[in-house]
């Protein structure tokens, strides 16, 4: 294969974790106002300013959400938790195909 053609499978990998990113921004923060205001026992378990909190992005990549019965909550969380999938894939993959592409130049 190419290395130019790998090269470009590794931007078009980091241009998926980009749009994941874009997601993200739209649908977490939706959903920490959701828990903010109908379910503060998580919020207290999250800890304050949870956007970017490790605990915070842990809990929603496990599927944390799924144990409240709240399909608001759900539905904001789901979207949230597959675009923070697809950043941390894109980003993983860009970087295996650009170390490929690299080796192969």
């Amino acid at each position: 294969m190419d290395a130019d053609l790998v090269l470009f499978l590794a931007l078009f990998a980091f241009a998926i974790a980009i749009a994941g990113a874009t997601a993200f921004v739209i649908f977490w923060p939706l959903t920490l106002v959701h828990l903010r205001d109908r379910h503060p026992q998580l919020v207290a378990q999250l800890g304050p300013g949870a956007f970017l909190k490790p605990t915070a992005l842990w809990w929603l990549l496990r599927g944390g959400y799924r144990a409240t019965p709240d399909r608001s909550l759900s539905g904001l969380a789901t979207p949230s938790r597959v675009s923070l999938l697809v950043i941390l894939g894109g980003i993983a993959m860009g970087g295996v195909l650009w170390i490929v592409g690299k080796g192969l130049s």
